[in-house]
């Protein structure tokens, strides 16, 4: 009987590594789908390219988050990533990205949903071993004359605003690599809306001290007191946009504390910044700015120089640091 060859492979595991020996045989070699893509990832479609940069934009299919993969298309040395929820739509935004000469890539990702982040945060570990760049961008909102209920507003512009993107950092900032850029894009109305807080809440939003878990908290104290019709009495104002961008700018500086404690040799910059009152579908066609325009500081961020320390953990408006 003629004796089968035996191969080891080492495999990298969470401590160590875990050596898999393969029988070779007439048959067809079946393992399941993650060991096999661990061992032979080009097998699953995926090849690694570790060295090589790669920036991800989520809501880049449209408005500023377009005009932010478009710049980024020209000026990043990597790969760029254009995100969107609706596959359709982002594959058409690449598409037309490529007709104007320029190189982008599409991986669906909807902030709504946990499994479309953890698929493409995994995607984007196992093909360039973690991130560059991460602009969150997607963000709603509900127009000054819409009549939707303002308890139904609050509810839905804080999950996505503030929880969604949260869910997006929570996933994605161990996937940071060192020298890495964090720009999550929130608005002027959040400092307006800090001052309309009542003084209790300024003094919260504006603490060194405030955790993640305590503005996670806020931000749910003001949906359930929005859907009592209780919110003004608790001192919040009628914004429910303004409410959801505060906890964004102020979840920027906690993730940047973070970063400077936890990793505080890695060159990490994070920041919140606003692009600007810009023609888009969700601001109107009245705005000041063109997409183009609105890009700009986002980009500035996403592209601050290797060795830069500053800005972090700050809130910029036209490449600028404005007082929280």
């Amino acid at each position: 009987m003629r004796r089968k060859a035996a191969h080891s492979i080492s495999v990298p595991a969470l401590s160590g590594h875990v050596v898999v020996t393969l029988i070779s045989s007439a048959r067809p070699l079946f393992l399941p789908f993650q060991l096999r893509l661990r061992l032979f990832p080009d097998s699953a479609g995926l090849k690694r390219d570790m060295s090589t940069r790669v920036a991800v934009v989520t809501g880049g299919n449209k408005g500023i988050g377009l005009a932010i993969v478009r710049a980024l298309c020209r000026e990043f040395q990597g790969d760029v990533y254009l995100t969107a929820r609706d596959v359709g739509r982002g594959q058409a935004a690449v598409a037309s990205l490529s007709s104007e000469g320029l190189k982008s890539s599409f991986q669906q990702l909807d902030i709504n949903d946990v499994d479309s982040i953890s698929t493409a945060a995994a995607f984007f570990k196992e093909k360039y071993g973690g991130v560059d760049v991460l602009i969150n961008n997607a963000a709603i909102a509900f127009k000054v004359a819409d009549t939707t209920p303002f308890a139904v507003q609050a509810e839905e512009t804080l999950k996505t605003n503030f929880f969604a993107t949260r869910d997006v950092l929570t996933a994605f900032m161990p996937l940071i690599k060192a020298g890495g850029r964090v720009v999550n894009v929130s608005s002027f109305v959040s400092c307006r809306t800090l001052n309309q807080c009542s003084p209790e809440l300024q003094q919260r939003f504006r603490s060194e001290d405030i955790s993640e878990e305590e503005l996670a908290g806020l931000m749910q104290r003001f949906v359930d007191k929005a859907k009592a019709g209780q919110h003004k009495q608790d001192g919040w104002p009628e914004m429910a946009y303004g409410v959801s961008k505060t906890g964004l700018t102020v979840l920027s500086m906690i993730l940047a504390r973070r970063l400077s404690k936890e990793r505080p040799n890695d060159g990490i910059l994070l920041n919140a910044c606003c692009p600007g009152w810009v023609r888009t579908d969700m601001a109107g066609p009245n705005a000041p700015k063109s997409p183009e325009e609105g890009a700009v500081t986002p980009v500035y961020l996403a592209l601050l120089p290797p060795g830069a320390t500053e800005p972090h953990g700050k809130f910029v408006s036209e490449k600028e640091v404005q007082p929280w």
